[in-house]
């Protein structure tokens, strides 16, 4: 919910903005008020999240500045879509709450669909009737056995719907104004703005704020057609009387985007009417403010969609439902992971650094800024799934990983939740192992079988079958402690079997140092090279690595 009341106050913020907007522009013309009031409207149909999702699909070369991702998260959270920010520690409630607002909502959808229908069925059933009037109008002209008052009707294919007898009624000055004033609502397409703003009413019918800006858009459209009709010089007695003449005869059109000449404050109209003052043109520095206004607008949730995509890592595709979080018993030895409930994760003894390096799947060298106590402090972790999880019986099953990589996402949505976790991902050069071909090229095997992809390693064997190269350098990247990038430039799958001794391979060793070959096995680094052809270099190179900015120790529950 937090997402709605985000998109309903930035909507209601905006629309107040319009009102101070339409406030600084009242001697200017009815036409551009209306245009700014339709604009609050549509707000209400795009949030804010559009332009922040857009700006978040920009991306930005790996060294441009980039704000504290603490920042960027408080302003960006209240530019979220709706289901964009995860629940803490959801609670269970007895009554629901979120199904009886919804269904209020949906009845109120209904109620005001039915009515708009019902309208629009009447005043179709009236334009059917009609027969063709030879009048010199831009549209067809029908006339029809209704009281209603003359307006027109449709919206891609409008017909103007003339009352029988109104020549009756009106003089020819009167007739000529009323269908001036007809001629504007056409030309400024006032029957599809209002069905839009029609649709924001149904969507949002428990707004007050929609129906006031209804009024306001009714208001300024029918003063924009006063004003267009007393510029082509109709008088304004005549244009006065003719509007009296048809609400004193005829019934005001039921449907709002069938665009009548009643409507609004009718005193208030013909007050105003009587004494005409042609509104003033806009000076180039209200031009200039309205433009800079409108880019500003725009722009700054752009920004912050590119500073939050830059910033912060990816939001968790999955969730959780229920957490559980105490601290280790203090005798506890060595860590544990299994399944949890609903195939959820459990774990036990695991430091808050563990936790972060399964989570986001990332060694504890590309993690920056973490405090002591997340090295030190042990915690039990328990999570439940929203939907129920199968475990597979065989680890390198593809929908056992799958699975596991969901709950490492959700582990991410407990990261943020509970230890109130604010990740920054920033690009470092630092040293790197860069993985080549030998000089005598690789002595790698092309997998025939595309049917065995799995790679198993024990301490000091790995055997790999039908794997493309980019699996081989995150293996190497855990036992040498340092970034190891793919640059043999080897495509396809492969199999092959790799034998070395851990004892004489520690982390950050010279790739050039071939270990003991005393030993019954080869170091790790001569047996890439003897066994598969492949070398590690030295090098530098860009590194993504992760900024701990934020993180607290978790309420035990």
């Amino acid at each position: 919910m937090n997402g709605l009341f985000n998109h309903l106050w930035q909507s209601t913020l905006f629309a107040g903005a319009v009102a101070l907007a339409a406030l600084a522009l009242r001697r200017n013309s009815p036409r551009i008020r209306y245009w700014l009031w339709l604009a609050a409207s549509v707000k209400f149909l795009i949030p804010f999240s559009m332009f922040v999702w857009t700006g978040s699909r920009i991306e930005l070369p790996p060294d441009s500045p980039s704000l504290h991702a603490t920042t960027v998260q408080a302003i960006s959270n209240y530019l979220a879509p709706i289901g964009m920010l995860s629940p803490a520690a959801p609670t269970r409630t007895a009554f629901p709450w979120s199904f009886a607002i919804g269904g209020i909502w949906v009845l109120g959808v209904l109620f005001l669909s039915v009515r708009w229908f019902r309208h629009w069925r009447t005043i179709r059933a009236v334009a059917k009737e009609g027969t063709k009037l030879p009048l010199p109008f831009p549209l067809p002209a029908l006339s029809c056995r209704s009281e209603i008052e003359p307006g027109v009707f449709g919206i891609f294919h409008p017909v103007l719907l003339v009352p029988e007898r109104l020549v009756d009624h009106l003089s020819p000055g009167q007739l000529d104004a009323v269908l001036a004033h007809e001629s504007r609502h056409i030309a400024c397409r006032d029957n599809l703005t209002a069905a839009l703003h029609m649709a924001v009413e149904t969507l949002f019918w428990f707004h007050p704020l929609v129906w006031w800006i209804g009024a306001r858009l009714m208001e300024e459209r029918e003063s924009d057609c006063d004003e267009a009709v007393l510029r082509q010089g109709n008088e304004p007695m005549d244009y006065a009387q003719g509007i009296v003449n048809v609400c004193r005869t005829y019934v005001e059109s039921p449907l709002w985007c069938a665009a009548g000449i009643s409507g609004s404050d009718l005193k208030k109209r013909i007050r105003g009417i009587m004494m005409w003052r042609a509104s003033l043109p806009l000076t180039v520095r209200a031009k200039v403010l309205m433009t800079v206004a409108t880019v500003g607008i725009l722009s700054i949730p752009i920004t912050i969609g590119i500073l939050r995509a830059q910033s912060l890592p990816p939001e968790p595709a999955y969730t959780y439902a229920v957490a559980s979080i105490h601290r280790s018993n203090p005798d506890a030895r060595g860590n544990q992971w299994e399944a949890g409930p609903q195939g959820g994760l459990r774990t036990i003894n695991t430091t808050a650094l563990v936790l972060l390096e399964w989570a986001y799947q990332i060694p504890d060298y590309r993690l920056q800024g973490l405090p002591a106590w997340a090295r030190s402090e042990h915690y039990d972790v328990t999570f439940t799934p929203a939907e129920p999880e199968i475990a597979e019986s065989h680890f390198a099953n593809a929908a056992e990983m799958a699975r596991r990589n969901r709950n490492w996402q959700r582990l991410q949505g407990v990261m943020r939740d509970r230890f109130h976790l604010v990740l920054r991902e920033e690009t470092h050069q630092l040293p790197v192992y860069a993985l080549v071909q030998d000089r005598n090229g690789a002595k790698l095997a092309r997998a025939d079988t595309q049917n065995s992809n799995f790679i198993r390693d024990r301490r000091g064997h790995l055997v790999a079958t039908a794997q493309l190269m980019d699996r081989l350098p995150p293996f190497l990247e855990g036992e040498l402690g340092r970034p190891v990038v793919d640059q043999t430039g080897l495509k396809g799958l492969f199999s092959f079997t790799l034998e070395w001794d851990p004892n004489l391979q520690s982390a950050g060793a010279n790739p050039s140092d071939d270990g003991a070959d005393s030993a019954a096995k080869p170091s790790l680094v001569t047996a890439l090279r003897e066994q598969l052809g492949l070398r590690l270099e030295s090098k530098k190179a860009p590194v993504q690595v992760y900024v701990v900015e934020k993180i607290e120790r978790p309420t035990e529950n």
